[in-house]
């Protein structure tokens, strides 16, 4: 028979086993943990983006990306020279693209690329994966979780996405995102951690390939992401021609 000692022990060994390990799977739980570490939540930074075609030509762009909030996102490009001063704003599921000596600032959508290749407009101004996904399960795999996430609503440029998080830096290592029918669209592999400053240290490299577009590459390189913050002002359609007076 149990002593009185004995059971205490066991019921809060029973305890601590069935809470956390609700805890340690708890998806959503996870994927917030991801966006903490993988970027503040007002910020700019710097990147560059890369499209490279099955015969090794590439063609880069450097751009300027300031965000606040859940939900509000400005990329100005810097090079090359063809496309210097053009803008792009996030609100939402809202896009647009603002060109120089063009009346107003055009009407995009996520699945569109404002740079070709494989990166679209979706993955070039991303928002947090839990404002944008909810986790439908999840599971442990070695050093990883596995996510299966499912996206809030229909203007979500992926219906889901299967995305492999390393346990102990608790940041992405890949992403298979889908479309509706189950077909994969693209991959995404996250590598090369660095450590940006004030407590950052999240990957500097982003490399995605597709199915759809076979031989072809794109390549997005972070050299700085620094907690920033902004007034409102910034993020509207009558600021995207002054985006680069924000430029230290």
């Amino acid at each position: 028979m149990l002593t009185s000692l004995q059971r205490i022990t066991f019921a809060l060994f029973l305890f601590f086993l069935t809470t956390g390990t609700a805890l340690a799977l708890d998806g959503n739980e996870i994927l917030r943990q991801v966006d903490a570490n993988m970027q503040p939540q007002s910020y700019e930074m710097y990147r560059k983006l890369i499209n490279i075609e099955p015969d090794g030509k590439k063609k880069e762009f450097v751009l300027y990306t300031v965000k606040t909030g859940e939900d509000k996102m400005v990329a100005l490009f810097i090079s090359p020279a063809s496309e210097e001063g053009r803008a792009t704003l996030r609100l939402g599921d809202n896009m647009w693209l603002y060109i120089p000596n063009v009346g107003k600032p055009l009407r995009i959508t996520s699945l569109q690329s404002v740079i070709g290749g494989i990166f679209n407009n979706s993955d070039i101004l991303r928002l947090d994966y839990s404002v944008e996904y909810d986790a439908a399960a999840v599971s442990e795999e070695g050093d990883s979780y596995q996510l299966d996430l499912k996206a809030k609503s229909s203007s979500v440029a992926y219906d889901h996405l299967k995305m492999t998080v390393d346990k102990k830096t608790m940041l992405p290592t890949a992403i298979d995102c889908y479309a509706v029918s189950g077909m994969l669209i693209k991959s995404l592999h996250y590598s090369k951690i660095k450590d940006f400053g004030d407590g950052m240290v999240r990957p500097s490299l982003l490399e995605t390939d597709s199915p759809l577009h076979k031989g072809y590459r794109s390549v997005m390189l972070f050299a700085k992401v620094e907690r920033r913050e902004f007034a409102d002002e910034v993020f509207t359609l009558n600021y995207l021609s002054r985006v680069n007076e924000l430029r230290k």
